[in-house]
């Protein structure tokens, strides 16, 4: 039932150096004409020939010019030379103040869009977070199995970590550890948070409290495994590339809310819940129920004046 895991342009730099190669070969010599003629091989006059005004001003003008190519030369060089620090100074502060993470296009491309630090540093976390499989020998991956246990059933005792009690709260079989796969032990830790602080809903939706209920229910705790990893593919968290709509919007969210990920699954958990409700769904129809919570929560995360997790208007059906 789980869903499964999911001509060549020459660049700026060859274009320089091909310019000014270019330039090397198609500008003429600097004029190393003397300023007056020799004759070989001619006895020169004895007599003194003073040098003519139209003659003295030709050689001028061309010692001027030889200087002012070479300076026009040395300028153009400069020039190049200082653009080319520019633009690499700008590349080093865009690597410096985040500018890694990408924006959706139109055409499924990916062009950049700039992370503060503190957007770059959450987003870095959550994906560590979701590389995390859950490990049944992990003694805090054990606990925090406990801990969910406590929070659902404050009032029953703990039971063995492999028994068939687990199986009352959702899970495929007697030892829940088997039941994580895609979603790992993050989506252990959004089941916990969500009963943490949103304990009425947590438990409504356990207890399978609202509206008339199939006679084949989704499991609980399976649901929630499936909702982790289904908002991990929405947001294109895996892959680095930013290619969806909703995931170049979420992790604007990040600045002021380093929990936005376990908020949102609080969220697409009610709303799987309420289009279960309104489908009169069964157990076979899960996969469709979750695709259209996903088609729901991407538009609510796209629509204008979102600046957290709380502004989405599904929020308003979370109760603490």
């Amino acid at each position: 039932m789980a869903s499964k895991a999911i001509k060549r342009r020459p660049c700026s730099t060859e274009t320089d150096k091909t310019a000014e190669k270019d330039m090397d070969t198609t500008l003429s010599d600097p004029i190393t004409e003397p300023l007056l003629g020799n004759t070989p091989q001619e006895v020169k006059s004895k007599i003194y020939e003073p040098i003519t005004r139209s003659g003295f001003l030709d050689g001028t003008r061309q010692e001027c010019l030889r200087w002012a190519h070479l300076l026009a030369t040395f300028v153009a060089q400069s020039a190049r030379n200082i653009v080319n620090v520019l633009s690499e100074f700008g590349s080093w502060l865009a690597r410096l103040f985040g500018c890694s993470a990408s924006k959706s296009s139109q055409n499924g491309q990916t062009v950049p869009v700039n992370l503060s630090p503190l957007q770059e540093e959450r987003l870095r976390l959550l994906r560590q977070r979701i590389d995390v499989p859950y490990d049944c020998s992990s003694v805090k991956h054990q606990d925090a199995l406990k801990e969910l246990w406590r929070l659902a059933y404050p009032n029953r005792q703990l039971p063995p970590l492999k028994s068939d009690l687990w199986k009352e709260m959702g899970w495929q079989n007697s030892d829940p550890s088997t039941d994580f796969r895609a979603g790992g032990f993050m989506s252990l830790e959004n089941l916990i948070y969500f009963a943490r602080n949103y304990p009425d809903s947590f438990h409504r939706l356990l207890h399978k409290s609202d509206g008339k209920r199939a006679e084949w229910e989704y499991p609980f705790a399976i649901g929630g495994v499936n909702i982790s990893y289904m908002l991990v593919q929405m947001l294109d968290l895996q892959s680095g590339k930013m290619r969806t709509k909703a995931g170049v919007h979420f992790v604007q969210l990040l600045e002021d809310d380093d929990v936005a990920f376990d908020n949102l699954f609080c969220v697409a958990f009610q709303v799987l819940d309420s289009q279960w409700l309104a489908r009169r769904a069964s157990y076979m129809e899960f996969n469709e129920v979750l695709k259209s919570t996903r088609v729901q929560l991407e538009q609510e995360l796209t629509i204008g004046g979102i600046s957290r997790i709380q502004d989405m208007p599904s929020f308003r059906m979370l109760k603490s």
